[in-house]
């Protein structure tokens, strides 16, 4: 069995991990919020990814992207499709640990109020984040699926 479709999908299931949680938590806390409930499976589960599963997955992530550049060569050269979606990649995850994952600390800091309105607008834009990210990580999946001829 070839190795190169194993670590593709070992290296994409491991990048969105890393993604998920930055893109679906604003949303889970905005239902937990609404609701009164207290911290159900699914945000416990994204809350540990996003706080001590970060490393292990960037880990995981950057060894298994080592040995598909390694595998693909100089050939990655030919694919601008694919060096468009890597950077888009790094812009994707550098917004997700610089901007969205300490706004998602301040926002589960956030007393309860009698006026929620400033976590709600602090949670407004942390689902348009949310959806900045979800969309270039569709541009990524369009371009994988796609692989147009960029230039």
């Amino acid at each position: 069995m070839p190795l190169l479709p194993v670590l593709l999908a070992v290296h994409i299931a491991l990048a969105l991990a890393l993604l998920l949680p930055s893109i679906v938590l604003p949303f889970a806390l905005r239902s937990m919020r609404i609701s009164g409930d207290s911290a159900g499976p699914l945000v416990r589960g994204l809350l540990a990814v996003q706080g001590r599963g970060t490393v292990v997955v960037g880990v995981g992530l950057a060894l298994s992207g080592s040995a598909l550049l390694l595998a693909i060569g100089t050939s990655l050269l030919s694919q601008p499709w694919l060096i468009v979606a890597l950077a888009i990649y790094a812009a994707n995850l550098a917004v997700a640990f610089f901007i969205q994952r300490p706004s998602l600390r301040r926002l589960l800091g956030a007393r309860s109020a009698a006026d929620n309105s400033v976590w709600e607008a602090r949670a407004r834009r942390q689902r348009y984040v949310s959806y900045l990210l979800a969309t270039l990580t569709g541009v990524i999946g369009f371009l994988m699926s796609t692989k147009p001829h960029l230039w």
